[in-house]
């Protein structure tokens, strides 16, 4: 999906998936370092409060930073990119989550890409696998090896 402006035109991933887990349980994995480094960056620091900045530090040359700029409590949560690659800076990434009787319905999106280039279409790759990661590390406690992740 694109999303133009009148000088622009940025690309956007989207996912949504069904986790089988109270939101609060999927809240706490997507918002909160500790679960955070189960599924995704190899170590993490930062808090779910609007204008927090978070670091998601995956090796020393991917040592990135980001802002929170939406939180509901196991509803909502966005970060804007501060700092990392030229790719990602201006990108937005974050989760909507919807509680129903099975679980949760979430919806990830990672807006504001500058090209349809090769690092975007990787990314949404990526992203698919490690939202997999997530949906298995919030439904059965599985960790996958930081080596092995996406």
């Amino acid at each position: 999906m694109t999303t133009s402006t009148a000088s622009t035109q940025t690309y956007d991933i989207h996912h949504d998936l069904i986790i089988s887990a109270p939101a609060s349980n999927v809240f706490n994995a997507i918002t909160q370092p500790e679960h955070l480094v189960n599924w995704w960056p190899l170590q993490c620091s930062g808090k779910p409060e609007e204008g927090a900045e978070y670091n998601f530090y995956f090796e020393p040359e991917y040592n990135w930073y980001g802002k929170v700029s939406q939180v509901v409590l196991n509803k909502l949560f966005f970060i804007k990119m501060t700092k990392a690659d030229p790719d990602w800076n201006p990108t937005s990434f974050g989760f909507e989550l919807q509680e129903y009787d099975k679980g949760v319905s979430l919806r990830f999106r990672h807006t504001g890409w500058p090209q349809c280039n090769a690092h975007f279409r990787r990314s949404s790759f990526c992203w698919a696998l490690l939202l997999q990661g997530l949906k298995d590390y919030v439904e059965k406690g599985k960790v996958i090896p930081f080596e092995e992740r996406a």
